[in-house]
């Protein structure tokens, strides 16, 4: 396994698990879409999704040699006005970091492994405090921001990624939109969309759908509008969840955004969207596609996404608080022509 140490040596590359033989391997049911996704008032065809494509592109909005996609929403102007949201200087994380646990939720694509670097050969006693790390990026229990180049769609038998890029990867990486090329770090505003506070639950059920209604309810409940350059925070309880009832495969059976919210999520500006799974719902009630959400926000729209936001803590100050909005910083782990870097994110009140 190739490596780059970044910090404590973030691992860039991943070994797929070995598949397991027709004979070992564990019979799995094909979950099924929340009966509310074929309603015709939300259902998302194929058709519409190709619509999209073309409807919603931001392809060329920054002009052809962008690599930042709609964090160019972020304006120093509207980090200025973030700052202003501060008042009482409290901070909490919007992260979660790896663990070692043996988990259906972790070590997803590789191992995790810590190991201490400075250790005597002969009676194997640690000599000083030097350590390194090893991970997936994209591990299921990883807060992380995926670079635009993650995801890309086919063209005439050509990989291609946001801005028309070719989807250029080799050992080393993405040639284009990598994440080291997406900023040092950003600070805005960030509104946090708290479904379990507003449906009086733990936690939104394995599967179940948000849809533009749902978000703007929350609007209306909390006193707030999301607009252009803003983080949009969604909360479905995956971390509490959790917590209470243990992993499981929530890439598979997982709250989440509806496709339908696509157009508003351009209509509104929306510069990061984070979630506390995989932002899309699943399974996404859309026939031919896993995670719609992800195809056309990070391939179309340019809009990156975080997966596995911890959003728990952010919650509980919010509600306290009874305010919903905040100044949210977070610094790009520069990883060259890596996938994604973790999320290391910040809320501050």
């Amino acid at each position: 396994m190739k490596f780059i140490t970044i910090i404590l040596g973030l691992s860039l590359f991943t070994i797929m698990p070995l598949a397991e033989s027709p004979a070992t391997a564990p019979q799995q049911v094909r979950p099924t879409p929340h009966p509310s996704t074929q309603d015709p008032a939300v259902l998302v065809t194929p058709d519409q999704m190709s619509r999209w494509e073309a409807e919603l592109s931001n392809w060329g909005r920054w002009g052809p040699a962008d690599q930042r996609g709609t964090l160019n929403l972020i304006t120093p102007e509207k980090t200025r006005a973030a700052a202003l949201l501060v008042e009482e200087g409290v901070t909490v994380s919007l992260g979660h970091f790896v663990s070692e646990e043996d988990a259906i939720d972790s070590q997803t694509f590789a191992p995790t492994e810590h190991w201490m670097t400075s250790v005597d050969p002969n009676t194997g006693r640690v000599r000083t405090a030097l350590d390194a790390i090893s991970f997936s990026l994209h591990d299921g229990q990883l807060s992380h921001l995926d670079a635009l180049c993650h995801y890309a769609t086919t063209r005439d038998g050509e990989r291609i990624i946001f801005n028309g890029y070719p989807q250029n990867l080799d050992m080393e990486g993405c040639k284009d939109l990598a994440i080291d090329r997406m900023g040092p770090g950003f600070v805005t505003r960030g509104i946090l969309v708290d479904m379990p506070l507003l449906r009086g639950v733990e936690w939104l059920e394995p599967s179940t759908p948000i849809y533009v209604s749902d978000l703007e309810e929350w609007e209306d409940f909390a006193g707030v509008t999301i607009g252009s350059g803003d983080v949009l925070l969604v909360r479905t309880g995956r971390w509490a969840k959790r917590e209470a009832d243990g992993p499981w495969a929530y890439g598979r059976v997982g709250a989440g955004l509806h496709a339908s919210v696509l157009p508003w999520l351009k209509e509104r500006g929306v510069a990061l969207l984070v979630g506390d799974a995989v932002n899309d719902v699943q399974p996404s009630g859309v026939r031919g596609r896993n995670r719609p959400i992800h195809d056309l926000t990070q391939v179309f729209l340019g809009l990156p996404l975080v997966d596995n936001g911890y959003l728990l803590d952010v919650a509980k100050e919010a509600t306290e608080r009874r305010r919903w909005q905040f100044m949210v910083s977070w610094q790009i782990s520069r990883v060259p022509g890596g996938t994604a870097s973790p999320f290391n994110a910040l809320a501050t009140f």
